[in-house]
Protein backbone atom coordinates (compact mmCIF):
# COMPACT_ATOMS: atom_id res chain seq x y z
CA UNK A 1 0.00 0.00 0.00
CA UNK A 2 1.20 3.54 -1.02
CA UNK A 3 1.30 5.98 1.32
CA UNK A 4 1.21 9.83 0.96
CA UNK A 5 1.90 12.73 3.30
CA UNK A 6 -1.56 13.87 5.10
CA UNK A 7 -2.34 17.55 7.02
CA UNK A 8 -3.74 16.64 9.98
CA UNK A 9 -4.84 19.24 12.54
CA UNK A 10 -3.14 19.35 16.22
CA UNK A 11 -6.25 18.98 18.97
CA UNK A 12 -4.16 21.05 21.29
CA UNK A 13 -2.75 23.73 19.44
CA UNK A 14 -4.83 23.84 16.36
CA UNK A 15 -1.60 23.90 13.84
CA UNK A 16 -1.52 21.80 11.02
CA UNK A 17 0.71 19.10 10.73
CA UNK A 18 2.00 16.79 8.31
CA UNK A 19 1.63 13.15 8.77
CA UNK A 20 4.35 12.07 6.28
CA UNK A 21 4.37 8.68 4.56
CA UNK A 22 6.99 7.35 6.54
CA UNK A 23 5.45 7.92 9.88
CA UNK A 24 2.12 6.04 8.05
CA UNK A 25 4.04 2.84 7.62
CA UNK A 26 5.19 2.93 10.50
CA UNK A 27 2.08 3.27 12.55
CA UNK A 28 0.66 0.33 9.61
CA UNK A 29 3.87 -1.86 10.68
CA UNK A 30 3.45 -1.72 14.64
CA UNK A 31 -0.32 -1.77 14.00
CA UNK A 32 -1.86 1.42 14.87
CA UNK A 33 -5.00 2.31 13.64
CA UNK A 34 -5.52 5.60 15.05
CA UNK A 35 -3.99 8.83 13.56
CA UNK A 36 -2.13 11.02 15.92
CA UNK A 37 -4.24 13.82 17.08
CA UNK A 38 -1.31 15.77 18.23
CA UNK A 39 1.59 17.66 16.20
CA UNK A 40 5.24 16.95 17.30
CA UNK A 41 5.93 19.68 19.53
CA UNK A 42 2.68 18.84 21.38
CA UNK A 43 3.00 15.33 22.03
CA UNK A 44 7.04 16.38 22.89
CA UNK A 45 5.51 18.87 25.41
CA UNK A 46 2.89 16.32 27.22
CA UNK A 47 5.87 13.52 27.45
CA UNK A 48 8.12 16.12 29.18
CA UNK A 49 5.14 16.88 31.65
CA UNK A 50 3.81 13.40 31.96
CA UNK A 51 7.63 12.61 32.53
CA UNK A 52 8.25 14.81 35.17
CA UNK A 53 8.65 18.23 33.51
CA UNK A 54 12.45 16.92 33.16
CA UNK A 55 13.79 18.74 29.60
CA UNK A 56 16.49 16.81 27.70
CA UNK A 57 18.97 18.62 25.87
CA UNK A 58 18.32 19.13 22.13
CA UNK A 59 20.28 20.14 19.32
CA UNK A 60 19.36 21.96 16.01
CA UNK A 61 21.05 19.99 13.13
CA UNK A 62 20.55 20.35 9.06
CA UNK A 63 19.41 16.90 7.79
CA UNK A 64 22.45 15.58 5.67
CA UNK A 65 19.93 14.51 3.21
CA UNK A 66 17.05 16.49 2.77
CA UNK A 67 18.60 19.53 4.20
CA UNK A 68 15.45 19.89 6.60
CA UNK A 69 16.40 21.57 10.36
CA UNK A 70 15.71 19.45 12.71
CA UNK A 71 16.50 18.79 16.37
CA UNK A 72 18.22 15.93 17.89
CA UNK A 73 18.71 14.57 21.51
CA UNK A 74 22.29 13.92 21.41
CA UNK A 75 25.53 16.18 20.27
CA UNK A 76 26.30 15.63 16.63
CA UNK A 77 29.90 14.50 15.94
CA UNK A 78 31.17 16.01 12.77
CA UNK A 79 32.16 12.62 11.28
CA UNK A 80 28.37 10.76 11.31
CA UNK A 81 25.58 11.89 9.49
CA UNK A 82 22.83 13.26 11.03
CA UNK A 83 19.32 12.76 9.43
CA UNK A 84 15.87 14.27 9.99
CA UNK A 85 13.06 11.57 11.43
CA UNK A 86 11.97 10.93 7.86
CA UNK A 87 15.52 10.14 6.48
CA UNK A 88 16.64 7.73 9.37
CA UNK A 89 13.23 5.80 9.23
CA UNK A 90 14.44 5.28 5.18
CA UNK A 91 18.24 4.47 5.74
CA UNK A 92 16.75 2.27 8.63
CA UNK A 93 14.54 0.36 6.17
CA UNK A 94 17.26 0.39 3.58
CA UNK A 95 19.68 -1.44 5.96
CA UNK A 96 17.22 -3.70 7.14
CA UNK A 97 15.96 -4.60 3.82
Amino acid sequence: MAFEDKTLKCKDCGKDFIFSAGEQEFYAEKGFENEPVRCRDCRDKRRRNRDGGEHRKMFTVTCAECGKETEVPFEPRNERPVYCRDCFAKHRNDAGA
